[in-house]
């Protein structure tokens, strides 16, 4: 059997490998104190309690993302909302993106706004 070296592109994310996760069960008036800080502070929840403890944190900024977990069955439920095929996931996606743009009142990318 051959033991295969692995790309060296995949090297810098060693560290992260290594990290484990750590869920604190508190009560809510905590979790909306860091939640509301993150927010003032621009930062997500994870890096405000990295903040708070004095832990170094990424000084580059991460692109901004929110996400949500869909099973099929969610697919499926937004597929009959936009009139699409059940596996068109990008469209679906590009959809649920647009339909996040309308929500917080911002032109769509690409669009001019009014």
């Amino acid at each position: 059997m051959t033991v295969r070296q692995k790309p060296a592109r995949w090297t810098s994310s060693d560290e992260a490998i290594r990290a484990v996760q750590v869920a604190f069960d508190v009560e809510e008036a905590v979790l909306q104190a860091v939640r509301q800080a993150a927010f003032e502070n621009h930062l997500s929840n994870s890096d405000q309690i990295r903040k708070l403890l004095d832990l170094p944190t990424a000084e580059k900024p991460k692109r901004p993302r929110l996400t949500v977990s869909l099973s099929p069955a969610d697919y499926e439920l937004l597929a009959k909302r936009y009139g699409l095929a059940g596996d068109d996931r990008l469209t679906i996606k590009e959809r649920v993106t647009a339909e996040l743009i309308a929500f917080a009142g911002q032109p769509d990318e690409g669009t001019p706004a009014p």
